[in-house]
């Protein structure tokens, strides 16, 4: 198995998406790349803690590549705008990789090269490329958030577009047929 650590916006999106994936066998959302120590959800949110909100994905790469993950990464987020996912803002919902290895930078380097070169976004990438320091859990109301309050209105009006564009889009690698 392999972990990615991903921001894409906030995280609930991101682990929503992930959680579906064939291949993926673990998704927790936390926060890394900050310099507070055991950041909480509120300190994160006050945009002084460095953090950015995150998933970590525990994977099988016999299963699903690291640059497949990232693919379906740039597919379910906006790599273009600059510490901003539509109405969150902050530095928290930055775009982010944090690469474990050479072997994942290089990959995040590659398949952000290929997005680039397909034009499938009309602006520059903002995505940072960054080492993986330390990885801190969020509290256990953000692990699973939309399917334990998919009727929630942040569900309804923000994660479920982005679940539904996902399914439709990767409908042959989901570990479940899409409702």
């Amino acid at each position: 198995m392999e972990v990615a650590t991903l921001g894409g916006g906030c995280f609930w999106c991101l682990d929503a998406v992930f959680r579906d994936l064939r291949g993926v066998a673990r998704v927790h959302s936390g926060y890394a790349g900050g310099h507070v120590a055991n950041p909480t959800y509120e300190q994160v949110c006050g945009k002084r803690t460095g953090h950015a909100e995150v998933v970590q994905v525990t994977f099988d790469p016999k299963e699903i590549s690291y640059a497949d993950l990232l693919r379906v990464f740039f597919t379910i987020h906006d790599p273009t705008t600059k510490d901003r996912q539509g109405n969150d803002v902050g530095p928290q919902y930055r775009s982010v990789i944090l690469f474990h290895s050479p072997e994942q930078r290089a990959t995040a380097e590659s398949v952000m090269a290929e997005i680039r070169e397909a034009g499938i976004w009309g602006a520059p990438l903002v995505t940072e490329v960054v080492p993986f320091d330390r990885y801190w859990p969020g509290e256990a109301e953000h692990q699973d958030y939309f399917s334990r309050t998919p009727w929630s209105g942040y569900c309804q009006v923000v994660i479920a577009p982005k679940v539904a564009k996902f399914r439709k889009l990767y409908a042959d690698r989901l570990k479940r047929p899409a409702a």
